[in-house]
């Protein structure tokens, strides 16, 4: 059965496909491979996956309604994964246009045309930043979630509500996971772990947001990988399903701080500045409905999946590192 992964250039995109090729899948890999970060690194993941014979890869945009069109024509896909997006809280401040083009235009077309040709089941990337400030922790998938405070929130709240409109529609099973704050090996360099990493081995500043007194519900790509494949594989799902994918277990971001500078052996020069527009203070997943309806356990905790970022970043990922 073929599955179509958006997004394979990327981190969790790139080892969605990876695990699903190693189970036997026939995996075609959708990417444009732009240049928000290294396009070298996009490459690179994307090299990695044509390894498999079962891998197609396809450099087009989503906004090409007429590439998918032509894409969903000549294979018999059953299945869309949809992790592709124009990622980043901060970037969409200065760039909002391409949070428009990817994350509503492209997420548009590419669900148009899983209604089309009938494909049996729909899973996207939703996030975190959807609660927006929300006081109440941890977040469930039952808290309002109307007042985002970022444009990227925005977007993948209003991915969410357009999911709904097309199950509701047309009766196409659409399930949206709420990532929380994902790390690991082949990750992305404008996220903290490894902004920070590369920072303290450079000996440059590190930027510590909220003078410190931030939480995140840091998840490592392995627990999340089991999610996004339960979600691809559980059967008596709801035709529609909104779920949180995280590791429930906030960390002070000082703490992950401290951690780096034990596995790295080299002290963190720290600047604490205030808190930025359109971020949260903190992020912590209820995973209740995960475990519930995806049998959903993480595993790994901050300080194994740190210890197994930095083997591969001192090993590989420096290499990608300007």
């Amino acid at each position: 059965m073929t599955i179509l992964v958006t997004g394979t250039a990327g981190f969790i995109g790139y080892h969605v496909a990876r695990v699903l090729l190693e189970r036997g899948r026939q995996v075609i890999g959708y990417d444009n491979l732009n240049d928000y970060y290294s396009v070298r690194l996009k490459r690179d993941r994307h090299g990695r996956l044509t390894e498999w014979d079962r891998f197609t890869a396809v450099e087009a945009d989503l906004c090409d309604a007429d590439r998918l069109a032509s894409l969903f024509g000549a294979h018999e896909i059953r299945q869309v994964c949809h992790l592709a997006a124009q990622a980043g809280v901060r970037y969409s401040l200065v760039n909002p246009g391409a949070y428009q083009r990817s994350n509503l235009e492209g997420f548009l077309n590419i669900m148009e045309m899983a209604r089309r040709h009938q494909v049996e089941r729909f899973v996207y990337a939703s996030s975190s930043s959807v609660y927006g400030g929300q006081p109440k922790v941890p977040f469930a998938e039952s808290d309002p979630v109307d007042r985002p405070v970022s444009l990227y929130a925005a977007t993948k709240k209003a991915n969410e509500l357009m999911a709904h409109t097309y199950t509701h529609l047309y009766g196409m099973p659409t399930i949206g996971l709420r990532f929380f704050t994902v790390y690991g090996p082949w990750g992305r360099p404008d996220m903290a772990v490894w902004l920070f990493a590369r920072a303290i081995l450079q000996n440059e500043p590190i930027r510590i947001f909220n003078y410190g007194r931030m939480h995140r519900d840091f998840t490592y790509i392995e627990d999340i990988l089991a999610g996004v494949l339960a979600a691809l594989d559980t059967t008596g799902l709801e035709p529609y399903e909104l779920i949180n994918l995280g590791n429930n277990h906030p960390e002070n971001l000082l703490d992950m701080v401290d951690l780096l500078e034990e596995l790295l052996a080299v002290p963190a020069r720290k600047e604490m500045l205030p808190m930025q527009p359109g971020d949260v203070p903190a992020t912590w997943a209820d995973i209740t409905r995960a475990r519930a309806k995806l049998g959903y356990e993480p595993q790994i905790s901050l300080k194994e999946g740190l210890t197994l970022f930095v083997d591969w970043f001192v090993r590989e990922g420096i290499t990608y590192v300007d």
